[in-house]
């Protein structure tokens, strides 16, 4: 059964969200509300008691306007001056939306028509013609976007106890650690869910923060429940650095440094 989040009700009878509640509903994370806050693109209605951001309908339907020209194609920077246009119809909006998603799922309706022609065509001469392929693959293209995928890269010294150190603290999901001639690990690889983290070995122009002695950026990860995951990695050894906190942007998290040097904060959805 689809899960439905709750709004609560002022005194006058407006629904609000809790930032909590409204990442929940929309997908959209809380530091990605957070951000928009930052940069003026999505300011929360108020505030609650505690100093959690709350939003209210108004905010939810500019945070559809927002994710709506995101999937169009324009940038934040184009969204912030088409946010206030005095000229904007939601109506035109969802049509606009309707009509990409139909042009979309057009285009993967004949893909899927030409790859079974490709399939008849194997089926009847194990081949199948040129012309055919060109279409599937201009087709392809049209279904692309520009982005794929992101993937961290952190430098180690020693990667082989990195891959072992971060897989049983900090209960990343070990994948591939990859070795040279001489049983060295120059290569490897861990999953925070769907993330794939990267481990690179420290050479020219590749420093840890151990070596360097300062660190220039932090991976942060998305748990279930922040304390439980605290606690285990406190029972693991790992190095703490900021102990669980609530923060007034709607989540709970810690903060680890790791054999070394690099800084991980792990962040849970408040109670």
């Amino acid at each position: 059964m689809e899960q439905q989040s709750h709004p609560s009700s002022t005194e006058g009878g407006t629904q609000e969200w809790r930032v909590g509640r409204l990442a929940e509903a929309t997908g959209v994370t809380v530091r990605t509300l957070r951000h928009y806050d930052q940069t003026g693109l999505l300011r929360p209605s108020g505030q609650t008691s505690g100093g959690h951001r709350v939003y209210d309908q108004q905010n939810v339907t500019r945070l559809y306007r927002i994710l709506a020209l995101r999937r169009l194609g324009f940038s934040l920077a184009e969204i912030g001056s088409l946010l206030d246009d005095p000229e904007w119809d939601l109506a035109a909006m969802v049509t606009r939306h309707a009509t990409q998603i139909e042009h979309t799922i057009a285009i993967a309706t004949r893909l899927v028509a030409h790859l079974r022609v490709i399939l008849g065509e194997l089926d009847r001469s194990h081949r199948t013609h040129p012309d055919t392929l060109f279409t599937i693959m201009e087709e392809m293209s049209m279904l692309d976007t520009p982005v794929r995928d992101t993937t961290t890269l952190l430098v180690y010294d020693d990667l082989a106890a990195a891959h072992a150190y971060l897989s049983e603290t900090f209960g990343l999901t070990p994948g591939a650690l990859e070795r040279n001639a001489e049983g060295r690990a120059v290569h490897g690889e861990l999953f925070a869910g769907d993330h794939a983290i990267w481990l690179h070995p420290t050479a020219e122009g590749y420093r840890s923060p151990r070596q360097l002695g300062a660190v220039s950026s932090m991976i942060v990860i998305a748990v279930d429940d922040t304390d439980a995951h605290y606690a285990d990695a406190k029972e693991h050894g790992a190095e703490i650095i900021q102990a669980p906190v609530s923060q007034p942007y709607g989540v709970r998290e810690y903060g680890a440094r790791d054999l070394e040097g690099h800084l991980w904060y792990f962040h849970g959805p408040l109670d």
